[in-house]
């Protein structure tokens, strides 16, 4: 199997059928307290913020960056027009559970979109993992760790060489 084939191959596949299993995913309830969240993100780079573990339904995401926001105090956040939410995302402004500090407009995908489809979205936003939805449902993410994980399984499973 050619690169370019394996590349093709690649782009078309559907995300239902590459994303990790939502077990496996960082997920907290909007209910979560903070300590919780942040004993996560020591090791993941967000989590993902949902109504209940019963309807899934997606509230928003914190992400590793954000947590920056939730330890300065609300007097190191400028106060400009629309920077409120941020003061209130301080820790020390009285936040106290995930739903608190998460970022509500999260960028979304759904389970039938391709490798392709992600990645354009990837591209166009700057950002690094998308929520996969389903009638407003978290069922899954996909990240570029996981897009670069699945071309070099592909990569392997093809026998395909890279050719200068």
């Amino acid at each position: 199997m050619e690169v370019e084939a394996a590349l093709e191959s690649f782009h078309s596949l559907t995300l239902a059928n590459i994303m990790p299993r939502l077990e496996t995913m960082p997920v907290v309830t909007a209910d979560a307290d903070l300590l919780s969240v942040l004993k996560i993100l020591r090791s993941r780079h967000h989590v993902w913020v949902v109504e209940s573990r019963e309807n899934m339904k997606l509230v928003g995401v914190i992400r590793y960056i954000d947590v920056i926001d939730v330890l300065l105090p609300p007097e190191a956040h400028k106060f400009k027009l629309g920077m409120t939410s941020k003061i209130m995302r301080s820790m020390l402004g009285g936040a106290t559970k995930a739903e608190d500090v998460a970022e509500r407009h999260v960028l979304t995908i759904d389970k039938d979109a391709t490798v392709l489809d992600a990645l354009m979205k990837m591209r166009k936003y700057r950002v690094q993992v998308l929520a996969v939805v389903e009638d407003g449902k978290l069922v899954g993410e996909v990240s570029l760790r996981i897009l670069i994980d699945e071309l070099l399984r592909l990569l392997r499973v093809g026998g395909a060489q890279w050719k200068q």
